[in-house]
């Protein structure tokens, strides 16, 4: 939604806004303002817990951080309504929860409450305020300015369930008319325990991505993966300012999974889509106004969409694979490979802990597909040699709207079938080989497979010996592929639940009906998934 066309571009000089262009305002802004720059905040105790309002700050948007004083009500609070909220872990799920949301309008101090019961909320604890820009683009789209707010919550008791609300002066969440509009979440749990997870990648905004969110939400996942191109704002994903974009559609796709990522932290990492050229740094500006999500990878400023967390038993690693594409390169080699560097280190260190058994990484570009832009030889060439050397257990990727899983494939990078999965088999990732999963049925338009090629899933099995694809070069050539690890194929809308329990992980795929269309499991080190 727009605001006044009068709207001051806060923190740049009045004479200079006039006459530096867009970019040249985002690198005045960024040696303005610092990521670690402390914002108004206090700490609350709820049950004991230290509960920190603010949070970092970055300047690496087109428009700067607001204090919250600073954001001065332009209409009555008590008639603007937060929308939007997300949740994201911290580094830590057992100790840390990064609340967002968004409002239409300026509002008057913007906090949290918190609590472990509705009617005992913290006091209010002060958010942070992150306004984002977006010019004209073209004659037929608005300026648009946005406001999105965050507080950081440390120190939390693992294994609990928490209450919270968020308001701003005229809007109390805590007020018994204002009770309805309460949120809830819980903290990884202090042991590792069963739980489920849920992933998939290019969702947008659509009755089929609406569907898929309720059916997500009826597995009670403890958190989400979002694995790119998250609401195509971007819908040219050519990641330059020539894309056709509107900053308006994340208005649309914030309200659309707020039920679900009011409750569920929803991890997101970058696709193509997700470039918005005209936010510094490197088109992702727009995501760190956005999204709060863990600030351990090998840069946080430049890379939002690049970390790792660990839940109970399971290690899980987010990577940018825009970095590393050889189909969509505008942002090849822009961390001049410390990504790489950090994964091989990251990887390393979950595999020398004891308590972690299985290790998940997600990303956008497919290491290994058949459909529309098969296989990015870029993700091949740097990183399955990784995965294969700390004996990664699953790979999530979107980018091919479709449903479509790996047979195990060992890491020679030429797609070597270690084990045949058919649908209901185990695998052992320590001999077999890593299964690589398709998950980008989420909501955007399917595409297909090749002619000829069936859909091959639970309850409908059409095997193949072989099929005939291709894999994109380093000079952007499309290499021609025949392959014989596709083992199941889906041309409907899902996503994948995993379930985690001691010794194994059993991976399933639903549609949005809710019909299991796929299931294995990975159990390392076992005799029975040799067989």
């Amino acid at each position: 939604m727009t605001t006044a066309p009068d709207t001051p571009n806060v923190g740049i000089p009045e004479h200079l806004a006039r006459r530096l262009s867009m970019p040249e305002q985002h690198e005045y802004l960024r040696k303005k303002f610092s990521r670690r720059r402390a914002l108004t905040g206090a700490a609350a105790s709820v049950g004991g817990a230290a509960l920190l309002g603010g949070g970092s700050a970055t300047g690496a948007y087109a428009a700067p951080l607001l204090p919250a004083r600073a954001a001065a009500a332009q209409v009555d609070g008590s008639l603007v309504a937060p929308f939007g909220r997300h949740l994201a872990f911290g580094a830590d799920p057992k100790t840390q929860m990064r609340i967002s949301w968004q409002v239409p309008f300026a509002v008057g101090n913007p906090y949290l409450r918190v609590g472990s019961k509705p009617w005992e909320l913290s006091r209010k604890i002060p958010a942070e305020v992150r306004a984002l820009h977006t010019p004209s683009l073209s004659k037929k789209l608005p300026e648009v300015e946005q406001l999105y707010l965050h507080a950081a919550l440390d120190n939390l008791r693992p294994g609990t369930t928490y209450y919270y609300g968020v308001g701003h002066d005229g809007f109390d969440p805590a007020d018994a008319e204002r009770l309805g509009t309460l949120g809830t979440f819980r903290t990884a749990p202090a042991a590792p325990e069963s739980f489920v997870f849920t992933a998939f990648g290019d969702q947008g905004v659509s009755y089929d991505a609406l569907a898929n969110d309720q059916v997500i939400l009826g597995q009670n996942p403890s958190f989400h993966l979002h694995a790119g191109d998250i609401c195509y704002a971007d819908s040219s994903g050519h990641g330059k300012e020539s894309d056709t974009y509107d900053a308006r559609v994340w208005d649309q796709f914030l309200a659309q999974t707020e039920t679900v990522a009011k409750s569920v932290p929803w991890m997101v990492t970058t696709g193509n889509h997700d470039m918005e050229a005209w936010y510094s740094p490197n088109g992702y500006g727009g995501q760190s106004a956005r999204w709060s999500l863990p600030d351990n990878g090998p840069d946080p400023d430049k890379a939002p969409g690049v970390y790792s967390f660990t839940y109970g038993s399971v290690g899980v690693v987010a990577l940018d694979a825009n970095d590393v594409s050889y189909e969509i390169p505008a942002n090849k080699g822009y961390l001049d490979g410390k990504q790489t560097a950090w994964l091989d280190k990251r990887l390393g260190e979950l595999r020398a802990r004891d308590d972690i058994e299985f290790v998940v990484v997600f990303f956008h570009h497919c290491a290994y597909s058949t459909s529309t832009h098969a296989s990015d030889g870029g993700v091949r060439d740097a990183w399955v040699p990784l995965f294969a050397k700390h004996q990664v257990d699953l790979v999530i990727n979107g980018h091919n709207h479709v449903y479509e899983r790996t047979d195990a494939i060992k890491g020679t990078g030429n797609g070597e079938v270690g084990k045949p999965v058919p649908v209901g088999a185990s695998t052992d990732p320590t001999r077999d080989g890593i299964v690589y999963v398709t998950a980008g049925g989420a909501g955007k338009d399917l595409y297909s497979f090749g002619p000829g090629v069936p859909d091959s899933y639970e309850g409908d099995v059409h095997d193949r010996e072989s099929i005939v694809t291709f894999h994109w070069t380093k000079s952007r050539l499309l290499d021609p592929d025949t392959v014989e690890w596709s083992r199941v194929r889906y041309t409907g809308f899902s996503f994948l639940a995993v379930e985690v329990e001691k010794g194994r992980m059993k991976v399933s795929a639903l549609a949005e009906t809710g019909e299991r269309i796929d299931h294995f499991e990975v159990k390392r080190g076992s005799p029975e998934a040799a067989q």
